[in-house]
């Protein structure tokens, strides 16, 4: 069962831009988990294999002028990006959310002493600062379209057999591996294929002989980032994108095709999701 929740956090000393990176997201989660498994937590630390979480960067309110590069506080229109990278400090006491997606249940109820136990006195570190956990949000809020949880047995029945309009954002920089190379534009096979490996993965119920070469994309309003606050520069894309399933395609074919769109949420899609890279959702046209 995949889960993506979104850990409500008060920072109570500044968070240097340093910190605010992929590698230190991905410390303070292997905390989390040492808190409480400290053999899992090795275990995570030391594993090469695709893992079974991803993480968003530290997000702070769109009233927040960081000039994070996410680019956010332009009300006058949509913008479902989030924010990657912080160019200053995050003051104490501002109000911050960072979301962590488990998708397995393994790893879900390995982690549950954690969530059922959050104490609020206790501080948990982003390099030098301290942060409090003051709440934990799992389920589907109206103002906070990350946190959200499902069975993939409901994923898949809930998933309709007749859209055939799929309409994704890219809420953080993203990238794939592609013949040992990077690449960042989002064609079909890069997109889906990542969510299909990771739906096959982790989900008990495969999916075989997807007609990926029907899905065409119909819009597009993407555009190129460098991301600088990982060990190396990283180039992604970020923006809406739209794909429509084309031809005569059977409808649990499609189906299956709107489950991996729905699912992408919990998963992301490309590189480096473990670290804020990725962030992906459908959004609804």
């Amino acid at each position: 069962m995949p889960h993506s929740l979104v850990l409500n956090l008060i920072p109570h000393s500044p968070i240097y831009p340093n910190y605010l990176t992929g590698r230190h997201y991905h410390a303070l989660f292997l905390n989390l988990v040492s808190s409480v498994d400290r053999t899992l937590g090795d275990l995570l630390h030391h594993s090469t294999a695709d893992k079974a979480f991803t993480l968003s960067p530290l997000q702070v309110p769109s009233t927040y002028t960081s000039n994070g590069s996410g680019k956010r506080g332009h009300s006058s229109q949509k913008n479902y990006t989030l924010q990657w990278q912080h160019e200053k400090p995050i003051p104490p006491g501002t109000p911050c959310w960072w979301r962590i997606s488990l998708l397995d249940d393994t790893l879900f109820s390995q982690l549950t002493p954690l969530w059922l136990n959050i104490n609020p006195e206790r501080p948990w570190h982003l390099g030098s600062a301290d942060l409090y956990i003051t709440s934990i949000l799992g389920t589907p809020q109206s103002t906070q379209p990350w946190a959200n949880a499902c069975t993939y047995e409901q994923l898949y029945e809930q998933a309709n057999q007749s859209d055939r309009t799929l309409q994704f954002t890219f809420a953080t920089p993203v990238a794939f591996r592609q013949g040992g190379y990077d690449t960042v534009m989002p064609i079909r096979e890069c997109v889906f294929n990542s969510l299909l490996n990771r739906w096959n993965k982790y989900s008990g119920i495969e999916f075989t002989n997807i007609p990926i070469d029907a899905i065409y994309p119909s819009f597009f309003n993407i555009h190129t980032e460098v991301v600088s606050n990982y060990e190396s520069k990283f180039i992604g894309c970020v923006g809406e994108i739209s794909y429509r399933i084309l031809g005569n395609v059977e409808p649990i074919a499609i189906k299956q095709i709107n489950t991996l769109a729905n699912f992408a949420l919990y998963t992301g899609v490309g590189r480096k999701t473990t670290m804020g890279m990725g962030m992906t959702r459908r959004i609804n046209s």
